[in-house]
């Protein structure tokens, strides 16, 4: 096997700004006072890495896509039975890790959306907080802070399947995430399309920006 770049930068730093996100928000919401206006900021920012990582799913290169990772029951099972074949196979993330990041994007996508729909009661609302009734209020509040939890469980057993990669399987998991090289027979990737990405990121934060600061206040 070869060390080959598999991991494009797009890719990589679309995971560690979520990881950065992420602590921030829960520092802000959980951790610090009067911080709530930068818990709203950082929550638009998630969108935008959120919204990134959906299009780059279906347009980035090759190991970054979901029709590259996303399998069928059938090489699950593989997978899970250890079969040499279907391990072997895996250059990105493997048969349950790909469906793992579903399931991450899916809860994320759902705790950021549900933001913009609540307010804090004291001074800050979401911007679409006073376009739903108290029904549609009430729901995203219940989303918001369930999903919360059921976030940090996901996240938990993410690190926990890292940790067991790197110190039992002897993987280097996190430092492929860094440089984005992996020693695999698999081929690499011809290129990280940086210009593409760079676009994409441009018209997602201006169209972001347009949509909350357009929002209605009434």
């Amino acid at each position: 096997m070869k060390i080959k770049l598999i991991w494009d930068w797009p890719t990589r730093a679309f995971h560690w700004l979520l990881v950065a996100s992420l602590s921030g928000q829960y520092i802000t919401a959980e951790v610090m006072d009067n911080a709530m206006q930068w818990h709203f900021y950082l929550g638009y920012f998630t969108i935008g890495l959120l919204i990134f990582r959906l299009i780059w799913g279906f347009t980035g290169p090759l190991y970054a896509r979901f029709a590259q990772f996303l399998v069928g029951p059938g090489k699950i099972k593989a997978y899970v039975a250890g079969r040499k074949a279907a391990r072997r196979a895996n250059a990105g993330h493997n048969a349950v890790g790909g469906w793992s990041v579903i399931i991450m994007l899916t809860l994320l996508i759902a705790q950021a959306v549900s933001g913009l729909f609540m307010s804090d009661e004291i001074f800050w609302d979401g911007p679409f907080y006073h376009l739903v009734d108290a029904s549609v209020q009430s729901y995203a509040s219940w989303v918001h802070h369930t999903f919360f939890d059921v976030i940090l469980a996901v996240v938990a057993l993410h690190i926990t399947a890292v940790l067991f990669y790197v110190l039992i399987k002897k993987q280097p998991l996190i430092n492929a995430m860094i440089h984005g090289k992996k020693a695999t027979d698999a081929p690499p990737i011809d290129s990280s399309h940086s210009g593409r990405a760079l676009f994409i990121c441009a018209v997602i934060a201006v169209v972001i920006y347009w949509i909350i600061s357009n929002a209605p206040t009434w």
